[in-house]
């Protein structure tokens, strides 16, 4: 009888409020964790996200280009996601802009600034552009860049008269104001036919050799991009470097083709 007693005392004594907070406890440690740790990485896998859709969507704005020139469309337009970011419109008269001049020794042949259409993420801290028909990337507080897609510049020779001829495309990107749009946009794109012209200089009125060089802004410098396209890619040497530009020679050639296309932006 002792021991029954002793039983029924010990049972008396088990609370339900105790477990409630022990599960309680458990729960709220639970939630914790997950806000300390999960929920940074889910931002960081949202923001990763938005980079590479943005990085997409960049170079689906390219091929519209490539159209709009290469393929003479008049008219494009494309809606997209901007997430995580500002897309922005940046007119070749925003100063400081880049610029390519192309020259032989007898001076400068043509003087081109191509504008921008830009996205840039304080979240990823990454900027992309399209800068005369190539899309870059580079980091927003950071050195460096790297070329996503390329533009279309080539050498060609000949295998009959082993002449050489080499191709220049300069795409503009222009718009009647600034313009910038985050969210859901709609790129509108119509080619301007009175700016676009076709240059073909051959020798001998062309003096070899012919550089190119490329002015840029140091606060948003895509140099090192466009050094490893040309340098790397177009096999033309970097001969010359200042202080905010960088100039490369072309080999010996015997015609020079430069095609120059302007693109109206209508919004974005």
């Amino acid at each position: 009888m002792v021991l029954c007693n002793d039983l029924e005392k010990n049972e008396r004594g088990v609370s339900e409020a105790i477990g409630f907070m022990l599960i309680f406890a458990l729960i709220i440690a639970g939630i914790g964790l997950v806000t300390l740790y999960g929920y940074p990485l889910l931002l960081q896998q949202q923001v990763n996200a938005d980079e590479r859709i943005m990085e997409k969507n960049m170079i689906v704005i390219q091929n519209d280009i490539k159209s709009l020139t290469y393929k003479s469309v008049p008219y494009k337009e494309t809606s997209l996601k901007i997430g995580g970011g500002l897309l922005t419109v940046y007119n070749p008269t925003v100063n400081p802009t880049p610029s390519f001049t192309i020259s032989d020794l007898n001076g400068p042949i043509a003087t081109f600034k191509p504008g921008q259409l830009q996205y840039e993420s304080v979240s990823a801290q990454q900027i992309i552009t399209i800068e005369n028909g190539a899309v870059i990337m580079r980091p927003m507080y950071e050195s460096g860049s790297v070329m996503l897609a390329e533009p279309r510049w080539f050498s060609d020779i000949d295998p009959i008269t082993s002449k050489t001829t080499t191709v220049i495309y300069l795409i503009g990107i222009n718009s009647t104001e600034m313009m910038s749009n985050t969210g859901i946009g709609t790129v509108k794109m119509q080619l301007q036919p009175e700016m676009t012209n076709y240059t073909e200089i051959s020798i001998p009125t062309l003096v070899n050799p012919v550089t190119v060089e490329y002015t840029f802004d140091p606060k948003n410098d895509f140099s090192v991009a466009w050094h490893n396209y040309i340098t790397n890619t177009l096999k033309w040497p970097e001969t010359a470097t200042t202080p905010g530009s960088a100039t490369y020679t072309l080999p010996n050639t015997d015609t020079l083709v430069i095609k120059r296309y302007d693109i109206l932006v209508k919004s974005v």
